[in-house]
């Protein structure tokens, strides 16, 4: 199915991306990610991750958010795109009973039918407070250990849109958002939609909004009267779900290393440009350039030269120092 959106004349000078991450779709994409298999270069160690962390409140978002298909549409409002995610939960709380009934009743048979979904159906106050802690709950333990190497990804996505729409415009901008998307003015096609049929901006325009957890193919909400949105999935750095050393360790670490140099050998966890690893941990280029040539020659670091940067990522020794873990060579 195709999910074809036609833009009236006035809506491509209202074409924009999302300023800020937009966290409940975050968390939605998430909770698909978890049941599913695909992607897993990208995703298995996550799903690892998260699947030994879940709890009782958080696998109520999974009931409602199917590995595929539809989810409803009251988990991403338009107040996280706006306020935050404080704010989106707010809307998610205070979601009127007529729309979650309507739009509870669409999923499957079987997810419907739990006893606590249909208290949610009939707007019951304290099914809707068990939602947002499990929501809540999701959030804190499973996205915020990688919120740092997740926003610098989607920052870096939100940065080179900027330079395509400087470059070429709305036109180009729309016509290399994703492999599988076509422009064609005035209907922007997006090939194995969500949902096959067509959305009409009717001078609304279109937020883009790119998301960590979307993978392979964008999406958009399942009601055309909602404010528009188009959510596509970025470019992922491999191995970025790397858990983050617990607090004990880093300290361990840095006894050994030095504060700042232990404070590189964790952003390189992530992976980055001398000057991207510079930013995290608030020094100089040159600084930062010193402590990884220590760290490369100690075997801590691996260097790769990309262009005119070098991209700098964990050895298998300093990942296993930094996480307090055997190597396996030694």
């Amino acid at each position: 199915m195709a999910l074809r959106v036609r833009f009236s004349e006035s809506d491509t000078g209202r074409v924009r991306v999302a300023e800020r991450s937009d966290e409940l779709w975050e968390i939605l994409l998430a909770a698909h990610q978890l049941q599913r298999q695909d992607g897993a270069e990208v995703f298995a160690q996550w799903r690892r991750f998260a699947a030994s962390r879940l709890t009782g409140p958080m696998r109520r978002l999974l009931v409602l958010a199917p590995a595929r298909g539809y989810s409803p549409d009251f988990l991403t409002p338009a107040e996280a795109r706006s306020g935050g995610f404080d704010a989106g939960l707010n809307a998610v709380r205070e979601t009127g009973r007529a729309r979650l009934s309507a739009e509870l009743a669409q999923l499957p048979p079987a997810r419907r039918d739990f006893p606590w979904v249909r208290a949610l159906a009939r707007g019951e106050a304290a099914d809707m407070r068990r939602l947002g802690e499990g929501i809540a709950a999701f959030r804190r333990a499973l996205l915020a250990p990688f919120m740092p190497v997740m926003e610098r990804q989607l920052a870096a996505d939100r940065a080179w849109r900027a330079q395509v729409l400087l470059r070429g415009g709305v036109d180009l901008l729309l016509s290399t958002l994703h492999p599988t998307v076509t422009w064609e003015p005035p209907v922007l096609r997006v090939a194995q939609g969500p949902f096959g049929r067509e959305l009409r901006l009717d001078g609304r325009g279109l937020v883009l909004v790119p998301a960590f957890f979307c993978w392979r193919v964008p999406t958009v909400l399942r009601d055309p009267a909602l404010p528009p949105v188009l959510v596509y999935p970025i470019r992922h750095e491999t191995a970025w779900a790397t858990p983050p050393p617990d607090v004990g360790q880093l300290r361990r670490v840095s006894r050994l290393l030095g504060r700042t140099r232990a404070a590189v050998l964790e952003a390189a966890a992530s992976g980055g440009s001398t000057t991207e690893l510079a930013g995290h941990i608030r020094a100089s280029a040159a600084s930062a350039s010193e402590h990884l040539r220590v760290l490369r020659e100690a075997g801590l670091v691996l260097t790769r030269r990309e262009g005119a940067t070098s991209q700098h990522s964990l050895s298998p020794l300093g990942r296993a120092l930094l996480e307090g873990t055997p190597d396996s060579r030694l």
